[in-house]
């Protein structure tokens, strides 16, 4: 028995063992094999459009402030107590020309206008009277019967000219003092609107008093900064010295925006600055609102002096052109195109841009494939599915040969290539 229990603790460990020994060598000797297979193509879907030539009209954008034709500063050329404004004169009040405005006491003035009608009453009669002595003293000369002729002392000609020129005297203080009177009534110089208001009635105002600011409302400026190239694509007149012609600048619309509306003007570029601004090296242009202050049909309010307007100015127009969104254009100067299903990126020239669209002069054709889904920054050589214009292309076409086809197929069917 001892013998039996001897051989199971020998014998066990062994049977163990060896048990553990075939069952690792059946393992390894039926391993699987790893199968070898190829990662899926990636397959992007890509919205495209075949580029076209087309008429592109340039809209330049700049911003300005109001500011009126002609501002005035209303100045009293008399001195005097105020006894009576206009019911309108008061800031944003509108006014004629010629209306009264300020009224001065005039009857200072008035006292004067009489005096000055006495002494030329005054000085004609003394005038008279020397007419009167120079007769009687050449009678009295023909009846003393002198030989020669009388002198010019006898004849009493130096007083006569001194009365004449005492009549003279009178007559023109008697015109200066009718135009003090006169200035005593302040009337409008224009058609305008009072800016600020200095003065009230019961005050006195010293001559050179600054009674009001006042300008004119036939029509309104607004200056608007220009750079080198938007000048180039700009048809500004430009006048020469001895030139009495005047040439019509291009339109401008000028617009408001408020919290819940915009507002339109229209507006014309009329004349320009005589130099570039020596910082921003920037050339002001001048365009011209007619009438900005009157009702108009569509509901504008009106403007208003020192408001900040946006201006599109109305500029060159490009025949034959490539014109992209402004969203397909990356790193500023490249563009995405799809050639045999394959992006490549490439580097164009900029005839002109905004925030919307982007005109090319080099680097694109028409019928080139241009990729308009963002592909961020997948590089040249990867395969995608392009939709152009709606429809799937097969990564065959959508290169210069795709190109070349479509366009023949256009002349065929007598389509024109200029879509603007």
């Amino acid at each position: 028995m001892k013998i039996f229990r001897f051989l199971i603790r020998l014998l066990l460990p062994l049977v163990v063992l060896g048990g553990a020994a075939w069952g690792a060598f059946t393992i390894l000797s039926n391993k699987p094999e790893a199968r070898r297979s190829r990662p899926p193509k990636a397959q992007i879907s890509v919205e495209a459009t075949r580029l076209k030539p087309q008429t592109y009209s340039i809209t330049i954008r700049s911003y300005g402030v109001v500011q009126p034709r002609t501002e005035s500063t209303l100045i009293p050329q008399v001195s005097g107590k105020i006894i009576k404004v206009a019911s309108n004169f008061r800031e944003g009040g509108f006014f004629e020309e010629g209306q009264l405005l300020v009224t001065i006491d005039p009857r200072d003035y008035e006292a004067e206008v009489k005096i000055a009608e006495a002494n030329l009453v005054q000085a004609r009669l003394a005038l008279e009277e020397e007419r009167a002595k120079a007769a009687q003293a050449l009678r009295d000369w023909k009846r003393l019967r002198q030989s020669g002729r009388p002198s010019d002392l006898v004849l009493r000609k130096p007083q006569m000219n001194a009365a004449q020129a005492s009549i003279q005297a009178a007559a023109t203080r008697l015109e200066q003092v009718k135009v003090n009177l006169e200035r005593t009534r302040i009337r409008a110089p224009y058609a305008g609107r009072i800016l600020s208001k200095e003065v009230d009635v019961g005050q006195f105002v010293p001559t050179g008093t600054q009674l009001a600011k006042v300008y004119a409302v036939d029509y309104a400026e607004i200056r608007l900064p220009l750079n080198s190239q938007q000048l180039e694509l700009v048809d500004i007149p430009e006048p020469y010295r001895g030139d009495s012609r005047t040439e019509e600048g291009p339109p401008v619309m000028i617009k408001y925006r408020s919290a819940e509306q915009t507002y339109r003007w229209e507006a014309r570029i009329v004349r320009t600055d005589g130099a570039f601004d020596v910082n921003s090296r920037q050339l002001f242009v001048v365009a011209q609102v007619d009438n900005p202050y009157g009702r108009r049909p569509e509901g504008n309010p009106p403007l208003k002096i020192g408001q900040f307007v946006e201006a599109e100015i109305a500029g060159s127009r490009l025949d034959e052109v490539i014109v992209i969104p402004r969203s397909a254009l990356y790193q500023g100067d490249e563009v995405v195109l799809i050639e045999d299903g394959k992006i490549r990126r490439k580097a164009v020239t900029i005839i002109w841009s905004n925030s919307e669209d982007v005109v090319i002069r080099e680097g694109v054709q028409a019928g080139d494939i241009l990729a308009l889904t963002p592909v961020g920054s997948l590089i040249s050589g990867t395969q995608v599915n392009a939709i152009v214009d709606g429809e799937a292309v097969s990564q065959k076409d959508g290169g210069s040969e795709g190109a070349g086809k479509n366009k023949h197929s256009d002349k065929n069917k007598g389509e024109p290539n200029n879509q603007g």
